[in-house]
Order: structure tokens, then C-alpha cells, then sequence
């Protein structure tokens, strides 16, 4: 079963190879082929199977800037309630995928135009074909 925080629940479609380091990059594409094929994610507000391998993680928290740890708290919350899921909801990727046309706009707007990640996902498909939808 992957373990997923709600902002990775978005995120990581727009995913593309880069990142931090080799060790994040190959976790994030076994993660990604793995929910791909159908394993079980489990939905979350905490340090995930992603999070496991970032730098950033200290402690359970992530210390990416100061207060980043309560404002990805509050990305996943939001997250969840734009996909309409609950915390330790058991499902397949296929169904979030689903779900992201309806409340991607909304996501955009709050956490897109100001994120630090914003041109790596410019050059992924899926997430200008979102874009365009608006």
C-alpha cells in the first residue's frame, strides 16, 4: 500500500524526473509506476512515502522553509476536500485522476501560481491540458 499526503495526491501527476536527488527522484518514479499499475494509495495529512526521502524531512516535519510544515498541512486538507476524500481512505490512482479535472482549477489559483515547482510542471502535459480546460 503507497502512503499519500493530500497535496501528493495532486502533485505527483505533474511529476517528471526532476527534483532533489537521484535517491528522491528514483522513489518518486517507483511510487508513481506503482500507483499506476494499481497498487492501493491510502490518503493522509503526514509525512508520506514520498516524504521519506526528502531532505527537507526532519523529525516527521518538513523544514523546506519556515512554517512549511503548517502550510502543507493545510495544502493537503485542501487537497482532500477539492478531491472530496477523507484521511485514511483506501483507493486507486485511477479514481484521484479522475477527480483532478473538477477541482483543478481551484487548486491552480491557490497553490500553483505561487509554488517553487510551478515550471517543472509547465512542461508536463496533463498539466497544460488542465490549464487550457480553464
Amino acid at each position: 500500500m503507497i502512503k499519500l499526503r493530500g497535496h501528493h495526491l495532486v502533485c505527483l501527476h505533474f511529476f517528471s524526473g526532476e527534483s532533489f536527488s537521484e535517491e528522491f527522484i528514483s522513489n518518486l518514479r517507483d511510487i508513481k509506476k506503482r500507483a499506476n499499475e494499481g497498487e492501493t494509495i491510502n490518503t493522509g495529512y503526514q509525512a508520506d512515502d514520498i516524504c521519506k526521502m526528502c531532505v527537507y524531512l526532519k523529525n516527521k516535519k518538513c523544514l523546506y522553509s519556515e512554517n512549511a510544515d503548517i502550510e502543507i498541512m493545510n495544502m493537503d486538507k485542501t487537497a482532500m476536500a477539492l478531491l472530496e476524500l477523507k484521511q485514511n481512505t483506501n483507493l486507486k490512482w485511477k479514481i484521484i485522476s479522475a477527480r483532478l479535472p473538477s477541482m483543478f482549477k481551484d487548486w491552480y489559483i491557490k497553490y500553483c501560481v505561487e509554488c517553487d515547482w510551478l515550471n517543472i510542471c509547465r512542461k508536463n502535459k496533463e498539466f497544460l491540458k488542465l490549464i487550457a480546460a480553464f
